[in-house]
Formats: C-alpha cells, sequence, structure tokens
C-alpha cells in the first residue's frame, strides 16, 4: 500500500501549472479597448483577475498576497490602439516563487499576443507565424509527467529499504552464524534474497502500472519490450543495493538511513524527477550518472509517452544491468570474506 499512497499523492501533490493564479488589473484608461483587454484576462483559466481599487498602489497587492503579479494599464492606451501605435503596459511580477513567477509572465505575454492579433486595425508582426504542437503531454498534464517519476521513486525505495532491514536483521540477531556453518555459499544465499525482494519489486510494479494506466490514463507507446526487460533488470538492481547495504552494515538503523539516502533522497533529486538534469549545477550533476534512477526513469517516461523503443533507451536498460552487477559483487565480496573468516 505504501507505494500506491506516495504515487497518487506526490504526482496529485506536484503540479507544474500553475491555475487561477490572482492578477490584479488597475485601468487607468476605462475605455473599450482596456476593458476587451482585461475581458482577455478574465477568460484564461490560468488567471484569476482581483478586484483592486485604482487609487491604490500596485506593491500594496504584492506584499498583501492579494496577487502575483500586478496590471497597469496605462491613461492613453485606448487612443494608442486606435491609432495604430505602440502602447506599453506593465506587468509587476512577484519574483519571490521564480517558476510561477516565469509562468505568469508567460500567461500574460501569450494573452497579449492573442489580444493583438484580434484587436482591429493592428497589422502582423511579420510574414513568419510559428504554430506550436505539444507532443506526447498536449494537456501538459503534470499526472503524466510525474507519475512515471514517482513510480521509479517507489520501486527505488520500498524493496532496497526491505532487503537491507531483512539483512541487517539477521547481523543483529546472529542468525547469520547459521549461514556462516551451513554448506550455502555466499552466491546461492545472496541470489536467493535477491530474488525474493526482486519479486516484491516487480509485483509493487505490476500494481502501481494498473494504478498508472487506470487513474493517470497513461499506456505503453511503442515497444514495450525494452522496458519490460528494463523494469527486470531494475528489479534485481534495487533488490542487490538493499542486500549489498545489509551485507555492509550490521544495524537496521545505519542501513535504513543508507538506502533513504540513495534509494529516496538521491533518486528524488538528482534523476530528473522533479527537474532536468541540466538544470543541476555542473558541481553536482555528474553524481547522477551513478544514480540508477535516473536511467529507469528516462525507460519509464519513453515507454508511456514517447515510444522510442530499443533505439533510444537500450544503453540505459545495459547501464542498470551493469549498476545492479556491481552491487551483486560488492555484496558478494562482503559476504564471502564473512564466511572465509568463520
Amino acid at each position: 500500500m505504501l507505494p500506491l499512497v506516495l504515487l497518487v499523492l506526490m504526482s496529485v501533490g506536484l503540479s507544474l501549472r500553475v491555475n487561477n493564479l490572482p492578477v490584479v488589473i488597475q485601468d487607468f484608461n476605462d475605455s473599450p479597448a482596456s476593458r476587451r483587454f482585461i475581458e482577455a484576462f478574465r477568460a484564461s483559466i490560468s488567471l484569476h483577475v482581483v478586484a483592486w481599487p485604482v487609487d491604490r498602489h500596485p506593491e500594496e497587492a504584492l506584499t498583501s498576497n492579494t496577487a502575483r503579479a500586478v496590471l497597469i494599464i496605462p491613461a492613453h492606451f485606448g487612443r494608442d490602439v486606435a491609432r495604430g501605435v505602440e502602447t506599453p503596459v506593465q506587468l509587476l511580477v512577484d519574483a519571490s516563487d521564480a517558476n510561477t513567477a516565469k509562468l505568469a509572465a508567460g500567461y500574460a505575454s501569450q494573452i497579449t499576443r492573442a489580444y493583438n492579433q484580434r484587436a482591429p486595425g493592428v497589422q502582423q508582426a511579420g510574414p513568419v507565424q510559428t504554430a506550436i504542437r505539444l507532443w506526447y503531454n498536449p494537456g501538459l498534464s503534470s499526472k503524466k509527467f510525474y507519475g512515471p517519476g514517482i513510480f521509479v521513486l517507489g520501486v527505488s525505495m520500498f524493496p532496497p529499504l526491505l532487503a537491507a532491514l531483512a539483512m541487517a536483521r539477521e547481523t543483529e540477531q546472529k542468525t547469520i552464524l547459521q549461514v556462516y556453518v551451513s554448506s550455502i555459499s555466499a552466491h546461492e544465499f545472496l541470489l536467493g534474497k535477491i530474488a525474493a525482494f526482486a519479486a516484491v519489486a516487480l509485483a509493487e510494479c505490476v500494481i502501481m502500472l494498473a494504478l498508472l494506466f487506470s487513474y493517470f490514463d497513461l499506456r505503453l507507446a511503442g515497444d514495450p519490450t525494452a522496458f519490460i526487460v528494463a523494469t527486470i533488470l531494475y528489479a534485481f538492481c534495487v533488490a542487490s543495493f538493499g542486500t549489498m547495504v545489509g551485507a555492509m552494515i550490521p544495524s537496521q538503523v545505519a542501513a535504513m538511513q543508507v538506502v533513504a539516502l540513495g534509494g529516496f533522497l538521491l533518486v528524488f533529486l538528482l534523476s530528473g524527477l522533479i527537474f532536468p538534469i541540466e538544470n543541476i549545477p555542473a558541481g553536482l550533476r555528474w553524481i547522477s550518472n551513478f544514480i540508477w534512477g535516473r536511467y529507469y526513469i528516462e525507460i519509464v517516461r519513453d515507454a508511456l509517452l514517447q515510444g522510442g523503443g530499443w533505439p533510444a533507451v537500450g544503453w540505459k536498460v545495459a547501464i542498470i544491468a551493469l549498476i545492479g552487477a556491481v552491487f551483486y559483487a560488492i555484496a558478494w565480496r562482503s559476504m564471502r570474506r564473512m564466511q572465509l573468516g568463520a
């Protein structure tokens, strides 16, 4: 249930769009042209026009949190529009939240361009016009962007946490001694542990995919074989990571902290789940090359949105397999030393 709760809450709680952003408009012209311009802003679903007296300073609307932006229409607006000359309007934006400020400025610019194209007597800026078409997620749905990422986060966090706790608990309770004195090899012991928690990871994948296909309205795009192979390898990778941590750290509390760092924090911040990797400062960006969740997130988004298949993500599947093999090798080396020492 925890992966399902994580998938629903975080995907719904995170949004790339801004709706009903409060905006104050001060109209010093009060002409038919200015009223048509204001109606264009009122018709927007992204902006919400808030009443504000003309005789009050616009900065007060920002400092009092009444609005996130203030549009000021000058007194000569209607006359300039009728004459067909350039008439500037001023937009004051609260940039304490930089992302929201960029969205507010972008929405206002789009509304202004649309008004200019419909205004009588206004000529086109030039013969070349740009027609924008949005691919893969034309509705700009945040759920379709964050859903695959949170899906990967759930798989990256819970199975390795269970595997690490199981391994560390055996050391704390000294039941691992039964393995040392038995004829079971380190390979057999580790593969048994990894197989069990890889099965848990795959079961979580099936349940969360059912939610992605139903509630999030996502579908497999293109050839799904790369996604299937990557999912199996990723289940092995995260189970190997948890088993490696549990084999190296005999304390359940310490093992839990290491898994929380690698399985949650690094995947959450440095894998492209929240923001593009290109936006990460160069001093930290190189760390993302070693984050296994980064490659699986790209594979999942390709499978559910883009449909590039093996030509687009084949090398990422290979990297996941390589990282899983490294985790397994470290865990085997740790178990092998302990068995030889016994």
